[in-house]
């Protein structure tokens, strides 16, 4: 990889540990296993003492891992969600980039962190990111009218989770997007109309 160039110092670095987080990613979803800082180094094209001013350990680098793909993913969710037309077709993004997500391999990464990184920060992270993943489903539903907001974001929850099983067992995309897609937008383009059985 040829030397990143950069017009401010701060820019070169900020380049620079981008492309070590990249290097560590690719290297943990190709092996499964806690990336060497010589490999690492290797892989983004740097000499391994550069490393060093980026990261003092594989645990750092680990936990730099963990705090730069949890964040991704919701910032991921929440702009797909930020450019749909109405709160129906926002639920149904929250739902399309899930899945997408997982099928570009961010959920097996997740889990292979989880894994393989010390102490608690994953799950922390974790938790963390479903939060911000909540919010701004809360918010679509909210506006669509629906009245039990927190159990219907759980219910499209569990309608990812199996999404994600199905994506991660091999069947395609579009297959499981379909069929979330067949039975959340009825949903969707009626919510707030229909009448609450009493």
């Amino acid at each position: 990889m040829p030397r990143i160039r950069a017009s401010t110092v701060a820019e070169h670095r900020a380049a620079q540990h981008r492309a070590l987080l990249d290097a560590a990613r690719q290297i943990l979803a190709e092996t499964g296993r806690p990336p060497t800082l010589t490999r690492v180094a290797e892989r983004a094209g740097l000499a391994r003492p550069s490393l060093y001013q980026y990261f003092r350990s594989s645990e750092d680098l680990l936990n730099a891992l963990v705090e730069d793909v949890f964040p991704r993913w919701s910032a991921g969710v929440a702009a797909a969600m930020d450019a749909a037309a109405t709160p129906g077709d926002r639920v149904l993004a929250y739902v399309l980039t899930n899945f997408e997500l997982i099928s570009e391999g961010e959920h097996a990464l997740a889990t292979v962190l989880a894994e393989v990184a010390p102490g608690d920060t994953v799950a922390e992270q974790s938790r963390a990111m479903h939060r911000q993943l909540l919010e701004p489903l809360v918010r679509a539903l909210r506006d669509l009218g629906v009245s039990a907001v927190p159990e219907t974001a759980e219910m499209i929850n569990a309608i990812v989770f199996a999404g994600s099983r199905l994506i991660e067992s091999g069947t395609d995309l579009q297959t499981v997007w379909e069929s979330a897609r067949a039975l959340l937008e009825p949903f969707v383009r009626t919510a707030g109309t229909t009448v609450r059985p009493s």
